[in-house]
């Protein structure tokens, strides 16, 4: 066999592997929209759900997903943004860089149900934040600030050395050279670790499950005081997550609907992730021609 044959060979191989792949995730998005889609109203997506009875809904679940996503990403995305620039244009090779980069490799490899218990032992039991958004919030940082961290790392590492020389020679010191050159050009693939980043954090039940508790309590919607324990926006009481809620749903079985329930929650929570994904990409774009100056 000769060489165009084989290179022949191995393309077709690949794009048959690829195909595959693709047609295995269109089928599994496909089944949980349609068994899921029939069941999602508005009344579903904004009334309270039962524990006993038929016709509940997912309004508090899915406003906790939302909430404790924007508070995860507030604590982790500066740190990680921070890690990845000092290791891609500061940290001198040694072994303490080594060392870090291959912890960070542990940590991403961690089960969610690992670093859950961590959470669990460290948040709400040793710094006393009990059950609570922020412990859900802070143990989530932990599963995912490795992930983030990495990508931030990678994404800064594959501009141009020729951009930086060319920041440099302009007269821009080191540090305005990465703010205004080379995190604009990353900001795509930045932006793609935070939508993978996100995804992970939208759809997560194991490490939520022991830190910000499986109970969704009735919420005073006019409370804006984020201390009271009741306000939407207070990071310190219970949020049972839609994620969670799934989990809590089909394991229990006390709904009578429970099967009605958790397939609308699942393709909410595949809708839900889908839509940023896209936006996230679409807004990726815009971004890096704006600030790059790219048409």
């Amino acid at each position: 066999m000769n060489a165009k044959k084989t290179d022949k060979l191995a393309t077709t191989v690949l794009y048959a592997v690829a195909g595959i792949i693709a047609l295995i995730l269109f089928a599994m998005i496909a089944f949980i929209l349609v068994r899921g889609i029939p069941h999602i109203s508005w009344h579903f997506l904004t009334s309270k759900a039962e524990s006993y009875k038929a016709g509940g809904g997912i309004g508090i679940q899915l406003f906790n997903s939302v909430y404790l996503l924007v508070i995860t990403m507030l604590i982790s995305f500066p740190i990680s943004l921070g890690a990845g620039i000092y290791l891609s244009e500061y940290a001198k090779k040694n072994f303490l860089t080594d060392f870090i980069r291959t912890s960070i490799e542990i940590l991403s490899s961690l089960p969610s149900v690992v670093v859950g218990l961590f959470g669990f032992l460290i948040f709400v039991v040793q710094v006393g934040y009990g059950f609570s958004i922020l412990s859900g919030a802070l143990a989530l940082t932990v599963f995912n600030l490795p992930l983030m961290t990495r990508n931030v790392e990678e994404s800064l590492k594959s501009v141009p050395f020729t951009q930086r020389e060319a920041g440099l020679s302009l007269g821009l010191s080191r540090w305005e050279t990465v703010l205004h050159v080379v995190v604009p050009e990353a900001l795509p693939g930045i932006l793609t670790g935070v939508i993978l980043s996100s995804g992970r954090i939208f759809g997560e039940a194991a490490a939520l499950i022991y830190t910000a508790g499986q109970s969704a309590p009735a919420l005073n919607w006019g409370d804006w005081n984020p201390m009271s324990i009741a306000s939407p926006f207070s990071i310190f009481r219970q949020a049972e997550t839609l994620a969670v809620h799934i989990w809590k749903v089909n394991s229990e079985g006390t709904v009578p609907d429970g099967a009605a329930v958790s397939a609308g929650a699942s393709a909410v929570l595949i809708i839900a992730v889908l839509i940023f994904n896209f936006g996230a990409r679409f807004l990726g774009k815009k971004l890096h021609s704006k600030l790059t100056s790219a048409s």
